[in-house]
């Protein structure tokens, strides 16, 4: 599957080129602020993974599926190895690309999310988003007014909006697979094991929100068994959200770590 991506920096930068990888409902435009920041000198490729923004749709949602877009999409571009960022869904898939090709992942960073099962945490939400009446609502005030009830957070109704496009007919729609992604929603929140004994041997940052409840000190160990050269580290008034809550704090923590 060919994947629609962003292409920032120069590409003969001297430093390994960056792959962001964005999280579930978001896109490639979710990092561009953080892609910006990061492009000095290097080279970032920030894709919109499969049933996401432009890229196109399948009834797969595997990691594994999603992890043969990613290999695609770095031959098409002739990179055989990138330091990957991945946020939520992103960072499971960028755990995954990093214990399953290991040679391509120069070093990782995971934005608030460990290694584990979760639980379902948007069943509800992807639910109300397919029970809008989209044909219904006259302009995106009004779809944000109705999401409003079950959405109290503006922040994340805005996240969620960045999905709503005009079709052909000029109706609103979801540009996310949403049957796709509803089916595939226990896949999506759990993690693939991989083969006994895998591990990354590179450099690996966690880093999450230290307001966010998605890595706890439970997941610790199973961090560790997968990537032991882990470093774990807390963005102080951060939630799920990270990179958008504390951008300066994120970046120049990559950046740290980058060099």
């Amino acid at each position: 599957m060919q994947l629609y991506f962003r292409d920032y920096g120069e590409p003969a930068a001297p430093f390994v080129p960056l792959l962001l990888l964005h999280g579930l409902l978001g896109s490639g435009g979710n990092w561009h602020g953080i892609a910006r920041a990061l492009a000095g000198g290097r080279r970032v490729i920030v894709p919109d993974l499969r049933n996401h923004g432009r890229s196109p749709h399948a009834d797969d949602v595997s990691y594994p599926a999603l992890a043969g877009d990613v290999q695609e999409l770095l031959v098409q571009l002739g990179l055989e190895r990138v330091a990957v960022i991945g946020h939520s869904m992103g960072g499971k898939l960028a755990m995954w690309l990093a214990l399953t090709r290991p040679a391509v992942v120069e070093r990782l960073v995971v934005a608030d999310i460990a290694p584990v099962r979760y639980p379902n945490r948007f069943d509800g939400l992807l639910g109300v988003l397919g029970a809008l009446p989209l044909n219904q609502l006259a302009d995106r005030r009004a779809v944000d007014h109705r999401l409003a009830a079950a959405v109290p957070d503006a922040a994340v109704r805005g996240y969620l909006l960045q999905n709503l496009v005009r079709g052909g007919d000029g109706t609103w729609q979801w540009r996310v697979n949403l049957p796709a992604l509803t089916a595939g929603l226990q896949q999506i929140s759990d993690f693939p094991v991989p083969p006994p004994d895998t591990q990354f041997p590179g450099p690996a940052l966690f880093l999450y929100g230290g307001q966010s409840d998605y890595v706890l000190p439970a997941h610790e160990p199973q961090i560790r068994a997968y990537f032991p050269f882990a470093r774990l580290r807390a963005l102080v008034g951060a939630g799920h959200w990270l990179y958008a809550n504390q951008p300066e704090a994120f970046v120049r923590a990559v950046d740290a770590f980058l060099a």
